[in-house]
């Protein structure tokens, strides 16, 4: 005598998705997210492709480096994008320049810059990262 209700019903193969790891946001340290900004500065390859070689997204990467220019995320010196070559034009031909009275002209976004040679490193720093963010 068989019970229809304890007969095996087939039943069609269900999907499971199995989640691993804690599920959270991940914490990139300062050190690491320097490195990756540097790298998509100096990289021949896009900014795109850095981000998707680190597992990061480009909305992130482009976040990481604007934070670097508003001067948030600190870069190590040896990894600084280069961003101007330095021109150097004649003192009204005298031939002769006093490094005393020197000054550093930069222009950036139609605002001229001029710095003394008497303003010290940190100060002209912040003022070239003021004047990249206005631009």
């Amino acid at each position: 005598m068989s019970d229809p209700e304890l007969m095996p019903v087939p039943e069609p193969v269900r999907r499971i998705e199995v989640f691993t790891g804690s599920g959270r946001r991940r914490r990139w340290p300062e050190e690491v997210k320097a490195r990756i900004v540097a790298e998509s500065y100096c990289s021949e390859s896009s900014v795109c492709a850095v981000a998707r070689r680190h597992g990061l997204t480009p909305q992130q990467l482009f976040g990481w480096r604007r934070l670097a220019r508003r001067g948030q995320l600190a870069l190590a010196a040896e990894d600084a994008p280069l961003f101007a070559a330095v021109v150097a034009e004649p003192d009204g031909g005298t031939g002769a320049v006093d490094p005393a009275n020197g000054e550093i002209v930069v222009e950036l976004g139609g605002v001229r810059l001029r710095i003394g040679a008497s303003v010290p490193v940190a100060r002209a720093a912040a003022l070239i990262a003021a004047l990249q963010g206005r631009a």
